[in-house]
């Protein structure tokens, strides 16, 4: 109920005009006839000439557009006496310019949702201490912290000596990025749960996610080749029409025919359907992640027939979950998940979270460590039942476990690697799911 007055606020002429079709209406079954010629006539003439104003502004301006056509057969099909028909000239242009207006709302939606999600400040490192600063007052070579679970808030190198970054919203990667000192930081990324120390390497309209930012607006704002040939072929388009409809009159000798030529031509597809198309795909493009560059781009895509994915994240639900346990033969393959499950849940990784839902899942009961310490980005060292785990990267569990050795993956499928006492133990693969539409 809420939604529809708002609607009906914001676009009162379409609503009036329904309105009055209804009341039309009634008045008709209560065979007032000539009463509803009169209320339809005086309104339609009335949008006509409230059109008209904007459109001689619009030809002063050197814009030619098709509403030259509606008003025109608003005018003749009054005048023939086909109140109706104006009316219904009346809703079409009104109604599509209501929904060319909430489309291009919505798509300032999904870009403000965009915007609202970029950085707003930093945190600068000035004489040993950290000042919240602007997001624009950031400058190349300045230090910034990046606090856990915060957004990179501009392009950088690592100073720290190493972190975990999400980069599914810029890259599509599924999991998170391991970065060492000295590697490149995108902005727009979300930090993992570890602070960490980043040089800028450029200002923030330099850098990535307020380039997407701006991509999106710059897409919003096109016009795609259909739409573009439709404000290129107006004016030729509008006097072939009304030379077509001075012809149906010259030939069959009544006005009626002038009109009716003047109402076919008024529901242009190109005057409504594209432009309103084309932004709400675009919008709803960016919504779900896709960042469409124009319009253009939008319309080549019905001729395209092979796509490539350079980041399986972009097709998956970024939630890697287990697919095989591969102990050694001094471990079944339960109790290999327990101790693993029981260590992960001491660490903030994101396959921790899939190795205790795949314990749940099989009714492996977790246990308790009685110590237990995460290397960043590198694992997890727990004591359980009296049993040192180490489970993480095969590099650490190596450290542990000289003897470890790697396990064969496929594409797409990642490895943990487990040491129990100081001995391998085994490894156990997990994999992104695909998401349903992919």
């Amino acid at each position: 109920m809420a939604r529809g007055i708002r609607l009906v606020r914001r676009y009162p002429v379409v609503a009036l005009t329904l309105a009055i079709g209804l009341v039309g209406i009634v008045l008709a079954l209560a065979g007032q006839v000539w009463l509803v010629a009169w209320i339809f006539s005086i309104y339609a003439l009335g949008v006509a000439a409230w059109q008209a104003v904007g459109m001689v502004r619009d030809i002063m301006r050197g814009h030619w557009g098709l509403d030259i056509l509606a008003v025109t057969a608003i005018v003749a099909t009054v005048v023939v006496g086909e109140y109706v028909a104006a009316l219904i000239v009346v809703l079409m242009l009104t109604g599509g310019e209501a929904l060319e207006d909430y489309a291009g709302r919505r798509a300032k939606r999904e870009l403000d949702a965009l915007l609202t999600r970029a950085p707003q400040r930093a945190h600068r490192v000035v004489d040993d201490h950290f000042v919240d600063v602007p997001v624009d007052e950031v400058e190349p070579g300045d230090v910034l912290l990046v606090r856990p679970s915060e957004i990179v808030p501009v392009d950088g190198e690592l100073r720290s000596d190493e972190a975990a970054v999400d980069e599914s919203s810029i890259t599509g990667e599924s999991v998170p990025v391991e970065k060492h000192r000295g590697d490149g930081l995108l902005s727009g990324s979300v930090n993992g749960h570890a602070a960490i120390e980043i040089t800028a390497s450029a200002r923030a309209a330099d850098s990535q996610y307020q380039q997407i930012v701006a991509l999106v607006a710059e897409a919003a704002a096109s016009k795609a080749p259909v739409v573009r040939l439709a404000d290129r072929y107006a004016v030729p388009f509008t006097a072939f029409s009304l030379l077509l409809a001075g012809f149906a009159w010259w030939i069959s000798g009544d006005p009626v025919r002038f009109a009716e030529v003047l109402v076919l031509a008024t529901p242009c597809p190109l005057l409504i359907a594209a432009p309103v198309a084309f932004i709400g795909g675009m919008s709803r493009a960016a919504r779900n992640g896709v960042i469409v560059k124009g319009g253009g781009v939008l319309e080549l895509l019905a001729r395209a027939r092979t796509a490539v994915f350079d980041k399986t994240g972009t097709l998956t639900h970024g939630s890697p979950e287990l697919v095989a346990v591969r102990p050694e033969a001094a471990f079944g393959e339960d109790e290999l998940l327990g101790l693993v499950a029981s260590a992960e849940q001491y660490s903030s990784h994101v396959l921790a979270e899939s190795m205790i839902d795949a314990a749940t899942a099989r009714g492996i009961r977790l246990r308790e460590a009685a110590a237990a310490r995460e290397a960043a980005t590198n694992g997890v060292v727990a004591r359980i039942d009296g049993r040192e785990v180490v489970v993480g990267k095969f590099a650490f569990v190596a450290e542990h476990a000289p003897e470890a050795r790697r396990t064969a993956i496929a594409p797409g499928e990642l490895a943990v690697y487990v040491a129990v006492d100081g001995a391998y133990a085994g490894a156990l693969l997990a994999r992104d799911r695909l998401r349903g539409d992919a």
